[in-house]
């Protein structure tokens, strides 16, 4: 499988590449562009305060740049928190998309988007600050709504970012569990 794999507000940290890595190991291709040209950021509020530097078009207009020379060969795209929302961006507005992993975030859906049975994950910590309970109801019917074949998983407990050993939030069992779960999904694809 070919996959795009954003990274989150934090920048292109080693979780991010690492991540990368193990669905390569896992036999397939991936790229992780690096919207933020190099800077990664320990806090969240620096992070966001570099990501409203750069402005939402911006960065969407990098995003799009970074998948479009890969995106005939049917991409699955993927993220980490912002890059989540990134990557659902990009998934809705690509008829050749192949599938939408999800970690940690989601993003807002227009009214007029329609894909054919869309395969989607979503990995997210249960409760989670930038994804609540209501916001997540609503996505998901939405997201029905588009065509899209929706999974949801929740991690009780974990922090927002779980999947980063760098962060507070990580949480190791849940993090086993997201990737093993993540990876029977692209095989699935």
């Amino acid at each position: 499988m070919n996959i795009m794999l954003f990274h989150s507000t934090y920048g292109l940290r080693p979780a991010v590449r690492a991540a990368a890595d193990r669905l390569r190991a896992a036999g397939h291709e991936v790229w992780t562009p690096d919207l933020f040209d190099g800077r990664t950021f320990d806090d969240v509020e620096a992070g966001r305060a570099h990501q409203d530097e750069i402005g939402k078009d911006e960065l969407l207009k990098r995003a799009i740049l970074a998948a479009a020379p890969y995106s005939e060969r049917g991409l699955v795209y993927a993220g980490f928190s912002l890059g989540a929302a990134t990557a659902q961006t990009l998934a809705l507005g690509d008829e050749k998309a192949r599938g939408l992993l999800l970690l940690h975030g989601t993003s807002d859906i227009a009214e007029n988007v329609s894909v054919d049975g869309l395969p989607v994950q979503l990995h997210v910590a249960e409760p989670d600050p930038f994804e609540t309970d209501d916001w997540l109801s609503a996505w998901y019917l939405r997201m029905g709504r588009a065509g899209a074949d929706v999974e949801i998983y929740r991690y009780p407990g974990a922090g927002h970012l779980y999947t980063d050993p760098d962060l507070d939030d990580h949480d190791a069992e849940a993090a086993e569990t997201t990737w093993r779960t993540a990876l029977g999904f692209l095989e699935t694809l």
